[in-house]
């Protein structure tokens, strides 16, 4: 198993980057937490799970190692595969996930795209006890920072219709986002995925 890649990044897209191991370029699909600290020339240490199926090679890079683990942990429960595992954690950081888990918080877990509300009850049935306390799992020093990025408009529309909302519904929440933000400096892409989220949920 591939367990961290450190190396330089060599690029970005809208949901995974490209870093550069001793001259080897190795894709990662990330989420917006991840993408945004990660600069092109610029040194990352990224943790990884790689997922194998019959068909395809599928590297998935994280900010920290808790979040990769809650990653793997996440796929333990019914109906739960690597996307959904990753769109969770685009929606919310692992503690997060770890308070909705623990207060069967069923409002907070159904904000993600592809998560309805028996799927939720589901996922607190199964996890309940296995995620771990809220603030129980140090961040360790990979953890990025939450940076605003500059094309944050952008990321947050590819990080939505990734999820599956189609681009006149990302384009409207994220000019509400922008709207509250009242011409406050740019927000952190991850923070503006999930206020996007938000009044997408709403009915």
């Amino acid at each position: 198993m591939i367990a961290h890649l450190n190396g330089t990044v060599a690029g970005v897209g809208p949901d995974g980057a490209v870093i550069d191991v001793g001259g080897v370029g190795l894709r990662v699909q990330c989420t917006p937490d991840t993408l945004a600290a990660l600069k092109p020339g610029e040194p990352a240490l990224v943790a990884t799970a790689l997922i194998v199926r019959e068909d395809s090679l599928t590297l998935f890079g994280f900010g920290s190692e808790d979040e990769r683990n809650v990653f793997e942990l996440l796929q333990t429960a019914s109906g739960i595969g690597p996307r959904l595992a990753l769109a969770m954690l685009a929606v919310h950081s692992p503690d997060a996930l770890r308070r909705a888990v623990a207060t069967e918080d069923l409002n907070a877990l159904t904000i993600v795209p592809g998560i309805g509300r028996k799927g939720a009850q589901r996922i607190v049935l199964e996890l309940k006890d296995r995620l771990g306390a809220p603030g129980e799992f140090a961040a360790g020093p990979a953890a990025p920072p939450r940076a605003a990025a500059p094309s944050w408009r952008e990321q947050v529309q590819s990080g939505l219709t990734n999820l599956g909302w189609s681009a006149r519904e990302a384009d409207a929440a994220i000019a509400a986002v922008e709207a509250e933000s009242d011409g406050e400096q740019a927000p952190d892409v991850a923070g503006a995925l999930r206020a996007a989220l938000r009044k997408l949920s709403k009915p």
